[in-house]
């Protein structure tokens, strides 16, 4: 044999080899696509096509030469239709042909592919200086016809898909084309043509270099641009291959050099098997840890860029969860991405109302015009490297932008995710896309929480501001509010010093006519007196009470305690309301204690309260109700009550009655002119000679008022003499 027939026949080999190897890779890498299958067929076609034609122009097999050109033929016929068929196909399983097509392709191709066998195409062969030229029969043209169109067909196919197609796909679609039409044109031009036309097969022997360039263009479109990604196949075929050399080696060293160095090679013994098992069984167990290991290494080569999606989404859905603030979030998020996805930049734009609220490091200064360019993108994935020109292209390039996925949850629109260029150079594939949405969705979840988070953190500013407005509003308020109560109360203390003299007067008038000084006076004139003279002395308790109020006010409010005989001024008290009791049908009971401590006391101020306490009681018990006053000496402590069957205060305000110009409302009713200053200075009055105020009521039932004071506390001063007076009989006084 030749050298010159050794080289064709060694790239004869090659190239089938290869191209068997190659279509393998890609029926391994995804057995299921219709894609993949037809590749996989055309690829063995076409090998079996090249051993046909290749075997047909050798001179050892010239008495074959007919059927093997038959052959060649028959697979050509085949070749064409998987030409079409796969083109159909291209890039994402859109196998465009109904049973209606199938059938009338596959019809044709069966027809053709049979009278290819037959003398129909060629008839016979004549061998000319040691080489076959085929007669053409009557099928040679139909042959030719079917061929030419479904060659036309596909290359038409893949040309409008070029024509369609964007960036990526455009690629892959280009080199396909390439392949193909550089293929089908040769081998028209070069073999078919001078064949039918002039007999001459010479050129028959260049199929093999035409194969190789077909198979050149369509390894580098599959490595390249990813026709098919067959990396995984390559990178578990080498790790397999690795395995299987490693322990091929590791078995023939330790197995063969080691028993020789021990055993004798002249027979194999008992011992010599038993070590081989012991071998096999540790290669054995060591076969798992060496399969990681080249594992690792071949993703080391053909992964060395290759990110854990499920790492990164794992590590996002933490910082979601565990962040709410818009821009820690926003943040963390882009630099993970970046880290995970080695992406140039990573920035989450957040838009709320047609604004940008969080730009990222792009959108910095928030124009409006950068939001007239955001709107350019819509709601829709885009990828630079899959679209060819446009608005939406010149934008994404403008900011160095490579991938726009929105974020969107089912109620809003929240903004975009934007994505700079792959540090290793590859464009976004259709897997990163996938886990982008998927990161997208939870993202913008999140996003749409912080940003109810932020609107909380605005109202509850805004509230701030507005309470502090408020607050400073009400402090300049409370000052006026302030200068009028001091206005009042000057008022007041002047009204009441003012008012205190005249009356004075009129109680000193009143008492000296009551007294006699000026004239006998009737029965009824005294009656009409003593109703005056005791109207004037309440206008004067009243404006006590009023000066009092002003007093504590003013911090003037002093109490001036000095021996006082509790029983006898309650006595003198009552005495003074006889008549007023008389006139409303009230039985008022008082009995005086035999012996009465002397207790320091502002006789002036607790004359006051005994009187309040009194007149409230006539006042709000109804005609025929009953008064029980009592003043006890229990040993530690004194008591003074009054209690009556009377009106009695509602539960509800009781916790109010000793407040400052309060009245229950069923007293309002009863007595129209009260002020509500009575009680609210006795409570006072009794608190600050160290007292406690007695008080329980029932609704329409009744009400007990009173005080309480610890004797040791009033206990009168040993420095202090008292003037003795004459006792008196102790009786029991009854207003009836």
């Amino acid at each position: 044999m030749s050298p010159f027939l050794i080289f064709k026949v060694s790239i004869v080999a090659a190239a089938i080899f290869a191209n068997v190897f190659l279509v393998f890779l890609v029926y391994k890498n995804n057995p299921k696509s219709v894609t993949n299958r037809l590749y996989t067929a055309l690829g063995l076609v076409l090998s079996l096509w090249l051993i046909a034609n290749f075997t047909s122009v050798l001179p050892i097999f010239l008495s074959q030469s007919l059927w093997l050109i038959r052959l060649s033929l028959f697979f050509a016929s085949i070749m064409s239709a998987l030409f079409y068929m796969f083109a159909s196909t291209l890039p994402k399983e859109e196998y465009s042909f109904s049973r209606t097509k199938l059938l009338i392709v596959g019809s044709i191709t069966v027809f053709v592919s049979v009278i290819t066998l037959t003398p129909l195409v060629f008839t016979k062969v004549i061998v000319i200086n040691n080489s076959p030229h085929p007669v053409p029969g009557p099928g040679i043209g139909i042959f030719s016809l079917v061929t030419t169109i479904f060659s036309l067909l596909a290359v038409i196919t893949l040309f409008r898909k070029f024509k369609r197609s964007k960036d990526t796909e455009r690629q892959q679609f280009g080199y396909a084309l390439l392949a193909i039409s550089i293929l089908l044109g040769l081998l028209i031009v070069t073999v078919l043509l001078p064949v039918i036309l002039f007999k001459v097969n010479a050129t028959v022997s260049l199929i093999p270099m035409y194969t190789v360039i077909f198979l050149g263009l369509t390894t580098y479109a599959i490595v390249r641009h990813r026709l098919f990604d067959i990396r995984g196949v390559i990178a578990k075929s080498i790790t397999y291959l690795l395995l299987i050399v490693t322990l091929t080696g590791l078995y023939g060293v330790f197995a063969f050099q080691v028993g020789n160095l021990v055993f004798d090679t002249s027979k194999i013994n008992r011992v010599q098997k038993v070590l081989n098992i012991v071998l096999a069984l540790i290669l054995g167990f060591s076969l798992q840890p060496l399969k990681r290991f080249f594992e690792k290494l071949t993703d080391s080569i053909f992964y060395r860029d290759k990110y854990d999606p499920q790492s990164l989404l794992d590590d996002v859905s933490k910082v979601l969860a565990a962040e709410i603030d818009m821009k820690e979030l926003t943040t963390d998020v882009s630099r993970l991405i970046k880290k995970h996805m080695r992406v140039s930049s990573a920035n989450i734009v957040v838009l709320q109302q047609q604004k940008i609220i969080f730009g990222g490091e792009v959108f910095l200064n928030h124009s409006s015009e950068q939001i007239h360019e955001l709107s350019v993108l819509g709601k829709k994935n885009i990828l630079v490297d899959d679209i060819s020109e446009g608005v939406e292209k010149q934008f994404l390039e403008k900011y160095g932008i490579r991938a726009s996925i929105p974020l969107h949850t089912r109620d809003e629109f929240v903004g975009y995710l934007l994505l700079g260029e792959k540090l290793n150079g590859e464009i976004y594939n259709r897997d990163d896309q996938r886990i982008l949405v998927i990161l997208a969705a939870e993202l913008a979840v999140a996003i749409s929480n912080a940003k109810a988070y932020l609107e909380i953190q605005q109202f509850n500013i805004t509230l701030q501001e507005k309470v502090q407005l408020a607050t400073k509003e009400l402090r300049r308020t409370n000052e006026k509010l302030r200068d009028l109560d001091e206005t009042k109360d000057e008022f007041i203390s002047m009204a009441s010093h003012q008012l205190r003299t005249p009356l004075t007067t009129v109680k000193g008038y009143v008492s000296m006519v009551l007294e006699g000084d000026a004239g006998k006076i009737s029965d009824p004139q005294r009656k009409l007196l003593d109703q005056s003279f005791l109207s004037a002395q309440r206008m004067v308790y009243l404006i006590a009470d009023l000066l009092n109020v002003s007093r504590l006010r003013t911090g003037k409010f002093v109490i001036d305690a000095a021996p006082t005989n509790l029983a006898d001024l309650v006595k003198g008290e009552i005495q003074q309301l006889t008549e007023t009791a008389k006139a409303r049908n009230l039985t008022v009971t008082y009995l005086k204690p035999k012996d009465f401590p002397m207790l320091m006391l502002d006789e002036t101020k607790i004359r006051q309260v005994v009187m309040n306490f009194t007149d409230n009681a006539i006042y709000y018990t109804p005609s025929g109700g009953h008064i029980d006053i009592e003043l006890i000496d229990k040993g530690d402590t004194v008591e003074f009550m009054v209690v009556d069957d009377g009106i009695g205060v509602p539960k509800a305000e009781q916790h109010h009655l000793f407040s400052k110009f309060y009245r229950a409302g069923n007293a309002k009713k009863a007595r129209p002119d009260g002020t509500g200053l009575g009680l609210f200075m006795a409570q006072k009055v009794v608190v600050a000679q160290g007292g406690a105020i007695i008080f329980h009521s029932d609704e329409g039932k009744g009400s007990t008022f009173g005080f309480s004071f610890s004797k040791d506390k009033l206990k009168v001063p040993g420095h202090i003499k008292l003037e003795p007076k004459k006792a008196k009989p102790a009786k029991e006084l009854t207003a009836a």
